[in-house]
């Protein structure tokens, strides 16, 4: 699930965008739609959106950060913020992903159901 920062100069939707480009080396061409926002229990809030389309999880080519590593070794190394991604379904999905971020995942499925029903 890419996520990270932004100020108040730059909109939740704008962010998510741009995180998601920098996280999977794909650009979103799509609608958005906003879920409830969720405070993490470290106390970061989280906007998030989802939108359809297809993605090949093989494709995913993400940016990296760099960091010392070993740990005070004076060494700066480049690690890929993603090493990998794939697509679980709902139960799977919901074992795999941090605990603070469940409810982002059953507001979604939530929300897939009630479509389903309307249709």
């Amino acid at each position: 699930m890419p996520k990270g920062e932004f100020d108040a100069a730059e909109a939740p939707e704008d962010a998510a965008r741009r995180e998601f480009a920098e996280e999977t080396g794909t650009e979103l061409a799509i609608p958005l739609a906003p879920l409830v926002p969720v405070r993490q229990p470290g106390g970061k809030l989280v906007h998030a959106f989802y939108g359809e389309g297809d993605l090949d999880p093989a494709a995913i080519r993400s940016n990296t950060f760099t960091l010392e590593w070993p740990p005070r070794s004076g060494r700066i190394r480049a690690f890929p913020e993603v090493d990998r991604a794939a697509w679980f379904d709902p139960e799977t999905a919901l074992r795999k992903i941090l605990p603070g971020q469940r409810p982002i995942l059953e507001e979604l499925y939530a929300r897939l159901a009630q479509r389903t029903d309307a249709a």
